[in-house]
């Protein structure tokens, strides 16, 4: 028969632990038994958190991350998880979510192509489809709207051009970036991104509106359509 937490020294059980020690000095598996809260006859909370942790078979989502991928049906084949259970970790999964996204975009400045990308870094680069997100501009490069355009499959996400220029005359904002991402964790833009895009940008100017940049988001990293296509026509001009 496995050990109880209550039988555990004061110093080794979750909850008391983080009492003493602060949240930060909790394992994983620690803090997910707090949120469990019970365990079974054979197992503690502790292990039984510790065999949802181990559902992560790609190491590409990080420690943590796999778990708001995980299903209820999923998470209730672990003995001791039931159906409250499961369902109250599927809600502190996205209560992170929303956590790590700004409470408002508006009146934030963009500086440059990584502070706009680091905004929405993490809401994006675990999704499993293609979200693509409008960002409208005023002369000063601050946001003043941020709304999702397209949801996508897994490989693409349907673009309506139109309602991008229409989204920025609608509120007459001047200048606009486009942000999606690949869920295959690759950020290197597909020639389909370097073709949108560069219909984009002419088609906007037309209306004298200026897009700043078209960024995907992978894994852990993130690529300016901009740049990547200044290297393309480099190295062309390299080679001649």
């Amino acid at each position: 028969m496995s050990l109880k937490i209550k039988e555990l020294p004061e110093t080794e059980r979750p909850y008391e632990k983080l009492e003493l020690y602060g949240e930060k000095n909790l394992s994983n598996a620690e803090l997910l038994a707090i949120i469990i809260k019970s365990g079974t006859r054979e197992e503690t909370s502790v292990q039984i958190a510790q065999k949802i942790l181990n559902l992560n078979y790609d190491p590409q989502m990080g420690d943590l991350n796999f778990l708001k991928e995980l299903s209820l049906e999923e998470l209730m084949q672990i003995k001791g998880i039931g159906r409250v259970k499961a369902i109250q970790l599927k809600a502190v999964c996205e209560l992170a979510i929303r956590m790590s996204k700004p409470s408002n975009y508006k009146k934030i400045q963009v500086k440059s192509t990584e502070h706009i990308a680091q905004l929405v870094l993490e809401e994006l680069r675990f999704e499993k489809r293609e979200y693509v997100k409008l960002f409208l501009l005023n002369t000063k490069n601050e946001i003043l709207k941020c709304i999702d355009v397209a949801v996508g499959g897994t490989n693409f996400a349907n673009v309506n051009m139109k309602e991008i220029i229409a989204e920025a005359l609608k509120i007459k904002a001047p200048k606009i970036i486009l942000i999606h991402n690949h869920p295959t964790g690759d950020p290197t833009p597909s020639q389909m991104d370097i073709k949108f895009t560069d219909r984009l940008y002419n088609a906007a100017k037309m209306f004298d509106i200026e897009l700043l940049d078209h960024i995907v988001i992978g894994n852990m990293n993130f690529k300016s359509v901009f740049v990547e296509t200044q290297k393309l026509v480099d190295k062309m001009k390299n080679t001649k």
